[in-house]
């Protein structure tokens, strides 16, 4: 199933397709429903390019491996190197805003954690990280109020807002290009409201920025 990013109305965005930047535990009700310390600083991870699917078709998640966990997420398109930026460059290089599914192999993650390993093998799979279109920066009056949320089946689960955030998007972003460049096609996560739980084939999912951009999709039965 390839991948492109596209902007809201369907149409091709010239960017390639790029490392996916993940911000574990940036909700603190998230952190403590999986019993986690609230982080004094955001916690970074990555997804590659291979685990992302278009959000807006049927997906697949994997059904040998224990639990997969959806966690909703709003995503920003970066559209400018950004390396050791500041806020206000980070406002300019938006290129998107969007939505995106942090799939995760929970019962995997558990595992790792108690061994005090790196978390990729719950977090990378093929299809791990499904993600909407995008829609324009100047489409989203205030990065800090917008809402997310997630119904599977019929039933609200995540339902959460970006004030929340234990730190707020630019600040994500000035964050992460401290550590390693932010490159045109990336991918922000910015992580996830708490409500996360399973999700299985036959599950039919609505995606939201609510007021902004919604995604109907769901998860794909397997032969």
């Amino acid at each position: 199933m390839s991948y492109q990013h596209r902007n809201a109305d369907g149409s091709k965005l010239d960017l390639p397709l790029g490392k996916v930047v993940c911000i574990g535990r940036n909700y603190a009700d998230h952190a403590l429903e999986l019993n986690n310390p609230i982080p004094k600083e955001p916690i970074l991870f990555i997804k590659p390019a291979t685990s992302v699917v278009p959000m807006e078709q049927p997906f697949t998640v994997p059904t040998d491996r224990g639990a997969v966990h959806f966690e909703t997420e709003m995503a920003i398109l970066v559209g400018e190197t950004l390396k050791n930026a500041d806020e206000s460059r980070v406002m300019h290089a938006i290129a998107g805003i969007g939505l995106g599914l942090d799939l995760t192999l929970r019962e995997v993650q558990d595992q790792l954690k108690q061994k005090g390993q790196p978390w990729e093998k719950s977090k990378c799979f093929d299809g791990a990280c499904p993600l909407s279109a995008f829609l324009s920066p100047a489409s989203v009056n205030d990065l800090a109020n917008v809402q997310i949320r997630l119904t599977v089946n019929g039933e609200t689960r995540q339902d959460g807002n970006s004030a929340q955030m234990l730190t707020p998007v630019l600040k994500l972003l000035a964050y992460a290009s401290h550590w390693f460049t932010l490159e045109p096609g990336d991918v922000v996560l910015t992580g996830t409201p708490a409500g996360v739980g399973p999700v299985q084939p036959g599950d039919q999912l609505r995606v939201e920025l609510v007021d902004l951009l919604r995604v109907e999709t769901a998860v794909q039965q397997t032969d």
